[in-house]
């Protein structure tokens, strides 16, 4: 006779209780979409190797995002990229620029869309000269302290211009504290979420959003700060840091490529939100195979999102969200 504890299929047998196998369930209200602003206002142009995305200026926003919004999008998160002249030098003195795309976008989104959740990323990388995330020593290693000084100063003003959310990227020692403080110095730490990129490694999935950013160094990498690929204990040092400077959510990036440390995230961070950002690189192999014929993109994307809800993520940054809202993914 058959043991009854190994008849299972009854129990998946119908798309329904198929869905109800997951703990949770991929919704719109999860989905960032990350938006590329430019200096140029009437900029919109595709980026190489990144099929469907476009950097875009101040004027083609409320035309591109409205429909995105009546369809459900809740989320964005902005990424400046300074074109014009003089819009680099080694500080990133223009990151906060009040003419600069970053806030000007940000108050262009709050006061067309005022229930739009607005993130910013918070980096100096498009913004140096040198392309690298912060201030340099004269033997080209990041200067910690006027680093995260200039971090906390960017993050302060996008969140004075009107985000509801700053995400700093740029991974330098302190820097969560620091900007915790001058939220705080500011009045308005009450109602910032700070996001940290906490366990962001470095690699070889990032050069579709170099690319749109116009970030990559003018000389050597980002391995001494970025995390590297094989760094599991030191993302777990990176979470339990961040979340003792004040933290209110964990972010890790790449996402499919990681998700024992999203597994890890929410593990140690159980009390805030895990968001894991789908990098440029993940999302063009996705497509990439699509077009080869690997596999339906549709399903594949779909299916990759899952992995990373079900590693424990509980917000996920995509380029698919487009489609997912534009094409009704998750309304069939």
């Amino acid at each position: 006779m058959t043991d009854i504890s190994s008849i299972l299929q009854g129990g998946y047998h119908h798309p329904l209780t198929r869905k109800w196998q997951a703990k949770a369930q991929l919704t719109k209200s999860m989905l960032v979409y990350p938006i590329f602003i430019t200096d140029n206002e009437d900029e919109e142009t595709p980026i190489s190797g990144f099929p469907g995305q476009k950097r875009r200026g101040i004027n083609k926003l409320i035309p591109f995002l409205t429909p995105l919004i009546a369809k459900g999008l809740a989320s964005v998160i902005l990424f400046g990229v300074p074109l014009a002249t003089g819009a680099k030098d080694p500080s990133g003195s223009k990151a906060s620029d009040p003419n600069g795309p970053v806030i000007l976008a940000i108050r262009v989104l709050k006061n067309a869309f005022p229930g739009l959740f607005v993130m910013t990323d918070v980096c100096l990388c498009e913004y140096t000269s040198h392309g690298h995330c912060g201030i340099l020593n004269e033997d080209g290693t990041l200067n910690q302290q006027a680093s995260v000084k200039r971090i906390s100063a960017v993050a302060v003003d996008y969140a004075l211009a009107g985000a509801d959310c700053v995400a700093p990227s740029d991974m330098n020692d302190g820097r969560i504290k620091a900007i915790k403080e001058g939220l705080i110095a500011a009045g308005v730490s009450h109602k910032i979420m700070v996001m940290s990129y906490a366990a962001k490694f470095s690699g070889s999935l990032y050069g579709p959003f170099r690319e749109a950013a116009g970030s990559a160094p003018s000389f050597g990498d980002r391995r001494c700060y970025q995390l590297p690929h094989t760094g599991r204990g030191l993302a777990r040092r990176a979470i339990i840091r961040d979340l003792a400077e004040g933290a209110d959510s964990i972010m890790v990036k790449p996402a499919n490529a990681y998700l024992d440390i999203i597994a890890d995230a929410a593990e140690l961070a159980k009390n805030v939100p895990i968001s894991a950002y789908q990098v440029s690189g993940e999302f063009a192999m996705i497509h990439a195979g699509a077009t080869q014929g690997v596999f339906d993109l549709k399903a594949m994307a779909l299916e990759s999102l899952d992995g990373i809800l079900r590693a424990g993520a509980t917000i996920i940054l995509t380029y698919f969200t487009e489609a997912i809202l534009n094409e009704g993914w998750l309304d069939q």
